[in-house]
């Protein structure tokens, strides 16, 4: 993925534990384009890079905008870009790339957003206003004080297609997922997005109502794998040279590669970004990345070394 240089023009607290970064180029130049739904890697320090959504219109290329949620248990990313990235500093990000796209086509799209995940929904509601689309957006949060852009929503040409949930406002206005999932649409798409819990939640709610599998599209924005007592260790072989390694229980496949001086691309460190993922040849592959379709984990064809383990004593990995 290309690197681009980048300077902070503006930054500015959204709400609560939120901050929005805008980034134009250092020349004025017009950035690459995106389509709605795309993130951008960001380079926080040497050797963290973290991936944010773009909220900004597509249809804009003088900038593009960003907004990062302070987490509690911050592994560097979110505390190092509130903390260490200010107005005029220069960037490293990557071109934009997108795994949470627009399906074309839809009779009508169903935005549904918690927390920071409205960030990407932001973006997708800009689109389909734009080309004139039929669409709802839901937006979330556990205070209203916790939720960003509320204004420039309550002020959009399509405000009055948003609706906002705070679970600390009045009952009448709480989300009601079943109510809202009733009764599937054919030819409707439904995109969510936000913390682990609620993206279940809707998802669930969504399948057990009779929607479509095709017509539910998610992006996690925490990765949700965590070690477990049973973890053993295992073996990965890479094709390319023969060479074993050994992974012990406390150790990642991507950490025992790299510092191996193995070249796996990687990014999240999380699974949630797909940037290692990796073609297995033979073995079978633990799942625990949350990027992977249930149909594509089902398939064992391949993997995220971030994260993932083996069911199996050896994976032969495509590197």
């Amino acid at each position: 993925m290309s690197a681009l240089q980048v300077i902070v023009h503006s930054r500015r607290v959204e709400a609560e534990g939120i901050c929005s970064f805008e980034l134009v180029h250092p020349e004025g130049q017009a950035l690459p384009a995106f389509s709605a739904g795309a993130h951008v890697d960001v380079h926080v320090a040497p050797g963290l890079v973290r991936q944010y959504s773009l909220c900004n219109d597509p249809a804009t290329r003088d900038h593009y905008r960003i907004a990062v949620l302070r987490e509690p248990q911050s592994r560097g990313g979110s505390v190092g870009m509130h903390e260490q990235v200010h107005e005029g500093q220069l960037l490293t990000i990557s071109a934009p790339r997108n795994h949470f796209e627009l399906a074309p086509g839809a009779a009508r799209s169903l935005l549904l957003a918690g927390g920071i995940g409205i960030t990407p929904i932001w973006a997708m509601a800009q689109a389909l206003h734009s080309r004139g689309e039929d669409f709802a957006l839901h937006y979330c949060g556990r205070s209203a004080a916790r939720m960003a852009f509320v204004p420039a929503l309550s002020e959009a040409a399509f405000a009055g297609r948003v609706q906002l949930h705070a679970d600390d406002g009045e009952p009448a206005q709480r989300f009601d997922a079943d109510a809202l999932l009733a009764a599937p649409e054919a030819g409707a798409h439904l995109y969510v997005c936000g913390p682990a819990g609620f993206m279940h939640h809707v998802l669930e709610t969504a399948r057990r109502h009779g929607w479509p599998e095709a017509q539910l599209h998610r992006e996690f924005f925490a990765g949700t794998a965590t070690a477990l007592e049973s973890d053993g260790a295992f073996s990965v072989r890479l094709a390319s040279t023969g060479q074993s390694y050994a992974i012990a229980k406390d150790k990642s496949v991507l950490e025992v590669l790299t510092a191996a001086g193995v070249d796996v691309p990687y990014s999240c460190e999380s699974g949630i970004c797909g940037s290692c993922l990796t073609r297995v040849l033979e073995g079978v592959p633990e799942h625990r990345d949350s990027f992977l379709t249930d149909s594509e984990r089902a398939a064992n064809d391949q993997f995220t070394p971030c994260c993932s383990r083996a069911q199996t004593p050896l994976l032969v990995l495509d590197l």
